[in-house]
């Protein structure tokens, strides 16, 4: 097979993925990371939809079930700290929902046997020849590599080399996110709450670990330059921004200074013409990056199973492979940044008025009568991409057939099949009835039915012949009989009970 030997940059949730399903086709993949170990902190992500069927068929669906956070409802909060409405665990947690660092450490679990992994360096130049992609890292001695991913976020350092610096395709929602663990002070179980004031919003949830909770804290912040990396100064920043709220706010940012997973991420969004060029390409945020609610972890893993597979279908051909996965994914992409790009006034509106007509809105979406389309909403984005079936090689063979039978299991029970008088059902070691006689035309005779007192077996005679059915009496005096066409014969079709009545043209039954 051709371009063999593939490079993949980032090893949090994309860069694994990809190497999972590369090494499926029979590609050698290597993964760098820039972080000196496996990350294990980060938010919740969810899978919705056809993403669900994309963990089916790694085979992971089951263990990712396993270390789900199993989320209830989010309820929202007024000023006061008090319960005004509630959103319903489908809309916030999907199908299923995972601690991000689990997921990365499932995926690495699944890959590490078949992928080289090298932590704490970082790729520094890309230079392609007709042959390859030259790379050269930060501390690691140069190699040489046929393909080169990168899968390594929204700030990626591939995308960075190979297309330009960031700015030609991020764009700033206004906000800013952190997050950290705190103690679960409040004894939530699997609930989260949400708590609101002008401009600044707070979350808090409690899933498996019920000593813990982890929070969240959104701002509204245009213009403002954070470095990510500098964290006392990120401390102050927050605690100025939180400064002077109610409910369990101050708590929380007491917590915030000892927390040792503090992270934090602008809300902001990358846009761009096209996720390959040359002997490169982008998978996840790298490419797409959408924020909170654009389904971004599920989305990411598809784009993952769609480039290895097109990979594989070409042949190794990068260029028909590359312009197939652009093609492929774009519209799932589009899908989840128009869906997030609102994640930000969601979170934080930035009025009072902005915050109840929110909380008007979303109150008459999680009604009963509307709470279906809410749903339906939800996984608007994941259902764009499908989720096309790719020829697996034989030496994996066992796998797909693992990955067969558990779609199989998780499918819908079929109905039970209709048994025929005297027969038993197919399948339990009885043939089925003899195929139905076709009549002129070639369509299919009609099936006889099982005569009743009140109801003639089809192919048994004509009403109003001479027939072993027994037929419903007129009234009492009548003269009631069969029913008669315009010739006087008699005519097909039921007894109504009663003589068709004498018209001008037409014989009477006397």
């Amino acid at each position: 097979m051709r371009n063999a030997n593939i490079l993949i940059s980032g090893a949090s949730i994309a860069g694994p993925a990809t190497a999972f399903w590369l090494n499926r086709y029979g590609f050698t993949t290597t993964v760098v990371e820039q972080a000196p170990q496996l990350r294990t902190g980060g938010q919740a992500v969810d899978f919705r939809g056809a993403q669900v069927e994309v963990l089916r068929r790694m085979g992971l669906l089951d263990e990712v079930r396993r270390n789900e956070t199993a989320m209830g409802e989010q309820r929202i909060l007024d000023t006061d700290g008090r319960h005004v409405f509630s959103l319903p665990a489908s809309f916030t947690a999907g199908e299923v929902e995972i601690p991000r660092g689990d997921l990365s450490r499932i995926l690495h679990a699944a890959t590490k046997d078949r992928t080289e992994y090298v932590f704490g360096d970082r790729i520094t130049s890309l230079t392609e020849t007709p042959d390859g992609v030259a790379v050269t890292f930060a501390r690691s001695a140069s190699r040489t590599f046929d393909l080169v991913i990168g899968a390594d976020g929204l700030h990626s350092g591939v995308r960075a080399l190979t297309f330009g610096p960031e700015s030609r395709f991020r764009t700033d929602m206004g906000y800013h996110f952190a997050g950290f663990t705190a103690p679960n002070h409040l004894g939530l179980d699997h609930v989260g709450l949400m708590y609101n004031a002008p401009g600044r919003g707070v979350t808090l949830a409690s899933h498996r670990n019920s000593a813990e909770a982890t929070v969240g804290l959104v701002f509204a912040g245009d213009g403002l330059d954070v470095d990510r990396r500098d964290t006392a100064a990120l401390r102050q920043l927050l605690a100025e921004r939180f400064d002077g709220l109610g409910w369990e706010v101050p708590q929380l940012i007491e917590v915030m200074w000892q927390a040792s997973d503090l992270f934090y991420s602008p809300l902001c969004q990358i846009r761009m013409d096209r996720f390959t060029r040359g002997r490169v390409a982008l998978v996840g945020d790298a490419g797409w990056g959408a924020g909170p609610g654009g389904s971004g972890t599920g989305m990411a893993m598809m784009a993952a199973y769609v480039l290895a597979g097109e990979l594989a279908a070409a042949g190794g051909d990068h260029g028909v492979a590359f312009a197939r996965y652009d093609s492929e994914v774009r519209p799932g992409a589009e899908a989840g940044l128009k869906q997030a790009k609102n994640a930000g006034p969601f979170l934080a509106p930035r009025t009072s008025r902005g915050i109840r007509l929110r909380n008007r809105m979303h109150r008459m979406l999680t009604s009963k009568v509307m709470l279906g389309q809410l749903e339906k909403m939800s996984v608007k984005a994941a259902n764009v991409l499908t989720v096309k079936d790719y020829a697996v090689p034989a030496a994996d063979a066992t796998a797909a057939a693992r990955e067969s039978a558990g779609r199989r299991r998780c499918r819908t029970p079929r109905r039970r099949p209709v048994s025929w008088p005297g027969r038993r059902p197919p399948g339990r070691g009885a043939e089925r009835p003899p195929p139905r006689p076709l009549r002129a035309g070639g369509r299919p005779a009609r099936r006889l039915r099982r005569a009743t007192p009140w109801r003639p077996a089809r192919g048994t005679g004509r009403r109003g012949s001479a027939s072993p059915v027994r037929r419903r009496p007129g009234p009492a005096g009548t003269g009631a009989g069969p029913r008669r066409d315009r010739r006087g014969a008699p005519r097909a079709g039921r007894s109504r009970g009663a003589p068709w009545p004498a018209s001008p043209g037409r014989r009477s039954d006397g």
